[in-house]
Parts: structure tokens; sequence; C-alpha cells
């Protein structure tokens, strides 16, 4: 007999692998939006200077998607439950220099995970 509980029901997840941005640049921007409403994280992501604002929004309006389509939720509804950043993998290329050597070039990626839950079944 499996019972589910009532807390993995409220929540939606979406995420984005391998976005090409340090983990570091984007968790300064993830560290504003946590805790905060839907409609208020899309006005502070559309407002924010950062490269990483983009692919943010990106996952917080496909995990808004999610939830309306999957679940049926209202959008006004729902809160940023869970927001994090990992490290993803690191693309390592050699750039040719003077004299025949070789410069390291360092790529990081990171792995975005977005968790909506909706307020108003809590």
């Amino acid at each position: 007999m499996i019972i589910w509980s009532k807390k993995r029901d409220t929540q939606v997840y979406a995420s984005g692998q391998h976005i090409c941005m340090s983990a570091h640049k984007a968790r300064k921007v993830i560290d504003q939006i946590r805790g905060r409403s839907y409609e208020e994280t899309l006005m502070i992501l559309e407002l924010m200077p950062y490269r990483a604002c983009y692919p943010i929004f990106k996952l917080v309006y496909s995990a808004a998607a999610n939830a309306s389509h999957n679940k049926g939720f209202k959008k006004g509804d729902l809160i940023i439950s869970k927001a994090e950043v990992n490290e993803g993998t690191t693309v390592k290329k050699l750039k040719p220099r003077a004299r025949g050597r070789g410069y390291p070039i360092k790529r990081t990626t990171c792995h975005i995970t977005i968790a909506l839950k909706n307020i108003s079944l809590a």
C-alpha cells in the first residue's frame, strides 16, 4: 500500500541542466527569489541586470506552466518553495598562445532546480 503525502502533491518542479554559467553567479540571483510569490519573482527577474536572470526566468515560467497544466493550480497561488543551484560539468579547452604554448580555458556549467508550492492547499 502506497501512501502519498500532501506535501509531495503540492509541489511542482522544473530543472535546467548544463547552463553555461558559473554556479556562484546563478546563486546570487536565486538567493533573491527564494520564498517569494510567482508574480513578484517574475518582476524581480525582469528588472535585475544579471545575465543569470534569463535562464532562471524561463525555469520559473516553465515550473508555473507545469503546475497549471499538470496539477490545475492557479499561478497566483504559487510561491517558490525550493530553488537550488549545483555545479555541473566543466568543459576544458586549450587556447593557442604565443611561442607554441597552450592556455587552459575552463567553461563552467550549472544545474538549476526550481520548486513551486501551492499555498492555497497548505
